[in-house]
């Protein structure tokens, strides 16, 4: 299956390395993803990055992609701003799409993106790798098995510490009209696809923000000008879910000391479940019935016995990262476009995503209860 993938950043060099390893991990492969054409901004960009990443052909010209008969799969890697008209030219062309989250900038475009991608019968998916991580699947097997009872509620955070210096300068992600929300939309739909994943639909949230940081330094300008940021740095929200249970979700990329914590914890009538990103190849289990003599929480280490352990290391804690999250993702994407049903997550997850985030928001100007819109 020929691959077009347009971007060649930080996320590309991540789907780059998926598309090369995943036959090494899944072996017989559903299909082998060959690196066609790699698309950036410039030719000198692209030529770079092809040459990086193993594309055999490069671009600057992303509907020249679109175009290309010989291209069977087109992977979006860019801004926000930029996957629909990509996505929607890509459906209509018939051709299978991978997008980066969030979907797209709010909810009424990833509803059109979802509509062109349904009308042209191909398959889409939506990245969000992280609950295709081991010990997540794991989790949620355990919550379908019972293990914890009924689900009582549900607690998420995702805090980093990348832009907490004041003197980072003002990149896309700080701009709402190129990235729809900031730490809500950008980590906080990742702690929502868990929350979704593991509980259920979302029917309302309650909502708080703060931009903390109002200004940062132009990246383009010699002179230190300052350019003003709209969108938040940090946020803490309150969920209900459709069956009634609660939940909350905290995010924030100014947390001094958290590189990447994404994690959640669920809490059972029966037991608790906790994963923390940063331990990636663990679940941390407590059960009632355990009893009060062995009260506690047992760590559980991922290994060939938990979910995709065949297919990655013969023994347990020996350790899975970012790449092997999204050589995962690779595999379930191309598994479910040659077998011909729907890719899990897919533009489906990505539009009710992106409707939670849309609530998130208008709660936080409203101050107030907001019902989730995701018909």
């Amino acid at each position: 299956m020929n691959v077009a993938m347009v971007g060649g950043g930080f996320m590309g060099k991540a789907h780059a390395i998926a598309y090369a390893a995943m036959p090494m991990y899944f072996w017989p492969a559903p299909a082998i993803p060959v690196r066609a054409t790699l698309v950036e901004a410039t030719n000198e960009r692209a030529a770079d990055a092809a040459q990086q990443l193993g594309f055999a052909h490069w671009s600057s010209d992303w509907r020249s992609v679109i175009d290309d008969p010989q291209i069977d799969v087109v992977d979006i890697v860019t801004p926000n701003d930029l996957h629909e008209e990509m996505v929607i030219a890509a459906a209509q062309a018939g051709k299978h799409i991978i997008c980066e989250k969030p979907l797209s900038l709010n909810a009424s475009s990833a509803r059109r993106m979802l509509e062109a991608a349904e009308a042209a019968g191909i398959t889409h998916a939506t990245a969000f790798n992280f609950r295709r991580i081991p010990a997540v699947v794991f989790a949620r097997q355990l919550i379908d098995e019972g293990a914890i009872g009924d689900v009582l509620d549900f607690r998420g955070t995702y805090l980093q510490d990348w832009s907490a210096d004041p003197t980072f300068p003002a990149t896309w992600r700080f701009d709402k009209s190129r990235a729809g929300s900031g730490a809500i939309g950008d980590i906080g739909s990742h702690v929502i696809d868990f929350a979704r994943y593991l509980v259920g639909e979302v029917r309302q949230v309650h909502a708080v923000s703060s931009t903390y940081i109002p200004e940062r330094p132009d990246p383009e300008s010699p002179a230190g000008a300052l350019l003003r940021v709209d969108v938040d740095d940090w946020a803490s929200i309150q969920l209900e879910f459709e069956t009634g249970q609660r939940g909350s979700i905290e995010v924030s990329r100014l947390a001094h000391g958290r590189n990447n914590l994404l994690g959640f914890e669920v809490h059972g009538t029966r037991g608790t479940l906790v994963f923390d990103y940063e331990h990636r190849d663990q679940l941390k289990v407590a059960l009632a019935d355990d009893g009060a003599r062995m009260s506690g929480f047992r760590t559980i280490n991922t290994g060939p016995a938990h979910p995709y352990g065949h297919a990655l290391w013969p023994g347990p804690a020996l350790g899975n990262g970012y790449a092997e999250s999204k050589i995962i993702e690779c595999f379930e994407f191309f598994t479910a476009l040659t077998e011909g049903r729907p890719a899990d997550p897919s533009f489906v997850d990505g539009y009710r995503t992106a409707a939670i985030v849309d609530a998130i928001i208008a709660s936080t100007e409203a101050r107030a209860w907001v019902e989730v819109d995701s018909s």
